[in-house]
């Protein structure tokens, strides 16, 4: 664990809308920026007391991440996004019609050989996702 790390997820989300000049018609979108707290071996830091607490909540959060990327891999008729609070916000951008992208931040230390396979991991759970569509139909 970074001793300056903030242990906390950061997610920004800015809302748009559009009006069409000709036609009237007004456009909405939002864009969900989300920068993830890396997950925390315990084992490692040896965190006690708050941090112990911070990193179980950051590892609860990632695995329901997970759990949700695993349910739309697999088309499960529920995805379990009121598992964590990371999950029930970002329902709308994982699931509809929305467009998802992933970036993945590794570490090159060969110290970092667990987390870094862990993160590579996630990030390929995250890439074999099927968005789907839920609503009108062409």
């Amino acid at each position: 664990m970074n001793a300056h790390s903030s242990r906390s997820h950061l997610l920004l989300q800015i809302y748009l809308e559009g009006r069409d000049s000709v036609s009237n018609e007004i456009t909405r979108g939002k864009l969900t920026l989300v920068d993830l707290a890396g997950s925390e071996r315990v084992a490692k830091t040896d965190a006690t007391g708050q941090r112990l607490v911070e990193a179980a909540a950051i590892n609860k959060s990632l695995t329901s991440l997970g759990q949700v990327f695993a349910s739309l891999r697999t088309g499960s008729g529920h995805v379990p996004y009121r598992n964590s609070k990371l999950t029930h916000i970002l329902e709308d951008s994982l699931g509809g019609d929305a467009k998802t992208c992933v970036f993945v931040n590794a570490s090159p230390a060969e110290s970092n050989l667990a987390e870094t396979m862990g993160t590579l991991q996630f990030g390929a759970v995250s890439l074999f996702c099927l968005l789907y569509f839920v609503g009108m139909v062409n």
